[in-house]
């Protein structure tokens, strides 16, 4: 009799056992489940790695490249975005080439598009960043100035528009992993027309025009810079009343950081520079 109950006692002792195994195995489950679907990708206090990368920018264009109006001589807006870059977790060093040259227009451009070193750069960069266009309004200005008539700049527009498309492949022929950042026009004739109408929806349809074919495109962003100059209490011409002064410089240098901050960068440069939201890390 006494081996028949400690029989049935060593049994249910097993069971109980098996039973608690089970439900540790099921709640091991439950919170395993409930870790995943709270949105959680890391443990708790560990953090992305981040690893920092350099960073090769070409910049192609006209005075606003070359830096006409810098006081330092050192390239325009460049040295501001490179610092503003550099300050980033993703980003160890920005490294710049300047091909800027004073006066060129899209045409110009193009046939620089043909020379060896420039090719060269564009071949090994990550981003090209163009400014252009501005002079291209000018000589509309210029060859016209004693009858100035909005025809003449839409006429000019429709050439610049075939010149841009052209450009930016001409870039890509080059380079197909290539990021393309363009800088669009700012109106430098305020000083001299004063807030005329017909100046400001010239510089409005021909800004219009450069986004929508940079849009046509992958890996590229248009950035707005227009509407930086019209506040009229901060003077950021330089004395040429035509070219940005260092503070115009760094203001448009900020503009582009702000443009292409985070996930914008990442698609620029194909996912060399990987974004890290810090709020989820």
């Amino acid at each position: 009799m006494v081996r028949v109950c400690q029989k049935k006692y060593d049994i249910i002792e097993i069971n109980r056992i098996k039973e608690v195994k089970v439900l540790r195995k099921w709640w091991i489950i439950f919170f395993a489940l409930l870790f995943v679907t709270s949105g959680c990708s890391q443990w708790p206090n560990e953090q992305k790695e981040v690893i920092p990368k350099d960073l090769h920018i070409v910049s192609i264009g006209d005075s606003l490249t070359q830096g006409v109006g810098d006081s330092s001589n050192s390239g325009g807006y460049i040295p501001y975005l490179e610092q503003r870059l550099e300050q980033l977790d993703s980003v160890n060093d920005a490294q710049f080439e300047n091909y800027g040259i004073k006066g060129n227009r899209t045409d110009q451009l193009l046939d620089r598009l043909d020379e060896k070193e420039v090719q060269q750069a564009i071949q090994e960069s990550d981003v090209v960043v163009i400014t252009i266009g501005g002079n291209d309004v000018m000589k509309v200005f210029k060859d016209n100035f004693m009858k100035l008539r909005i025809e003449e700049f839409e006429r000019e527009q429709e050439l610049y528009e075939e010149r841009l498309h052209k450009i930016i492949q001409t870039v890509r022929e080059q380079n197909k992993e290539t990021g393309i950042i363009l800088i669009g026009l700012y109106n430098p004739f305020r000083e001299v027309f004063g807030d005329v109408k017909e100046v400001k929806e010239i510089m409005r349809d021909w800004n219009a025009a450069s986004k929508s074919i940079v849009e046509e495109y992958e890996r590229t962003s248009f950035v707005a810079v227009d509407d930086i100059f019209q506040n009229p209490q901060e003077n950021l011409l330089y004395k040429d009343q035509f070219h940005p002064n260092d503070r115009g410089y760094e203001l448009i240098a900020e503009r582009i950081f702000e443009t292409i901050e985070g996930k914008e960068l990442e698609k620029l440069t194909n996912r060399k520079i990987i974004y890290v939201n810090e709020d989820s890390v």
